[in-house]
């Protein structure tokens, strides 16, 4: 579920801390903002855009489902511009669907829809003629609640990996355990940055605690990293003899996806900022795209690869 829900209702006053004094911030008199997230995708399973709107929630807010529910903003007028054409989004809520048509609409946006326990909404282009393209760069613009946003993305030309393989673990050998090392030839002369995610057996798409990376370190060069096995959102613990290992047996399907800088930097903020966590951490400010408001409009181009987790 991670595909939808990584900005949604993101509190615009976090809580501060410092070494000598804590800090707790007053919402209580300030406005929600609108929070952004959409997407468009190119490669293997292109996409049209599609587009969440919520209302920020107050720091200290319950998460309820009928909190979550009530946040999602209707109505809106939403639009994506590619310089040539000009897509404008509808909105549909799960509780609208059939369930077959809810089947599709879990497919497209990573989402488990049996589980959500709340109608999700999102805004998307149900003619399907604005498919997410390479080298294009796409316009959002939203409004909604008497406000204006405006958004731009640029789908960049994707680098895929060229192998995978599973290799014994690090440390004393496990019959059970593999770990995933992968190969990638990084273009030469531009800036890259990449994202990948995992689906293990049945399941969704979830990132590892550290998602993304540049090409700072090898840009322009041949070069091989071990690619992690996720822990699912929520886990409260977790064994650091098999963190990261992928068990023999499994099938995943990895997707790993190119993005433009501002793209990356959103989730590179988000993901330091959610483990900086603690009374001594710093706060980060998680960067954004949406001239006037939260969120990220993101576009990707992806590959994936599906495996079978052997030695």
């Amino acid at each position: 579920m991670d595909r939808l829900f990584a900005f949604f209702a993101v509190a615009a006053l976090p809580l501060l801390f410092s070494c000598e004094k804590e800090f707790i911030p007053d919402s209580s008199g300030l406005p929600p903002r609108l929070v952004v997230e959409g997407y468009i995708e190119a490669g293997g399973r292109p996409t049209p855009p599609y587009v969440t709107l919520t209302r920020s929630l107050p720091f200290f807010s319950e998460l309820s489902a009928e909190e979550l529910e009530n946040s999602f903003v209707h109505d809106a007028i939403v639009r994506v511009s590619d310089g040539e054409r000009v897509a404008t989004l509808t909105e549909i809520c799960l509780e609208e669907l059939n369930n077959d048509q809810k089947a599709l609409a879990g497919n497209l946006l990573g989402l488990n829809t049996d589980s959500l326990g709340f109608n999700f909404c999102v805004y998307i282009d149900l003619t399907f003629s604005m498919m997410g393209q390479e080298g294009k760069t796409y316009t959002l613009e939203v409004e909604a609640d008497g406000q204006y946003l405006e958004a731009v993305t640029t789908i960049p030309f994707h680098a895929p990996l060229d192998s995978m393989r599973f290799q014994e673990p690090p440390g004393n050998p496990v019959d059970s355990l593999a770990q995933l090392l992968c190969y990638l030839s990084d273009p030469a002369g531009q800036a890259n940055f990449y994202r990948f995610q995992v689906a293990i057996n049945e399941g969704g798409f979830i990132p590892s605690i550290s998602s993304v990376l540049d090409d700072r370190l090898f840009g322009g060069a041949s070069t091989s990293f071990p690619l992690y096995r996720p822990e699912a959102r929520g886990t409260e613990s977790f064994d650091l003899e098999t963190f990261g290992l992928y068990r023999v047996g499994d099938r995943i399907t990895v997707k790993w996806a190119s993005l433009d800088k501002a793209h990356y930097d959103f989730w590179n903020t988000l993901e330091y900022s959610a483990s900086n966590q603690g009374p001594f951490s710093n706060y980060t400010l998680v960067e954004s795209n949406i001239q006037g408001g939260l969120g990220i409009w993101g576009g990707l181009s992806a590959t994936y690869y599906e495996l079978q987790v052997q030695k």
